[in-house]
């Protein structure tokens, strides 16, 4: 057998981050597949394909009409995603608890 690295103790093994929208939370699948696939998107596909495709990774169904219920305007829907890929890819630092 080879040499054995063990990186256990490097790796995050965290539960998924919450973002909070006004009055509700919803959990942002952060699980690095998720995010590749959607980075990927965001190359392959239009911004609004890949928008929607986004939505349906980093949020669950529940969370999902959660966000509807809000009836954003487009701008702040954009935002909630990028806030999302952001939170979920590391450059979110502002507004934690």
């Amino acid at each position: 057998m080879g040499k054995v690295v063990d990186i256990t103790e490097r790796l995050s093994f965290d539960e998924n981050p919450v973002l909070r929208v006004k009055d509700i939370e919803v959990e942002v699948n952060a699980d690095a597949k998720t995010v590749l696939e959607i980075m990927g998107n965001f190359k392959s596909k239009s911004e609004v394909e890949a928008s929607l495709d986004s939505v349906e990774k980093l949020f669950n169904a529940k969370d999902q009409k959660k966000l509807d219920g809000l009836k954003l305007q487009f701008k702040d829907y954009m935002a909630v995603i990028s806030a999302a890929m952001n939170l979920v890819m590391g450059e979110n630092s502002g507004g934690e608890q």
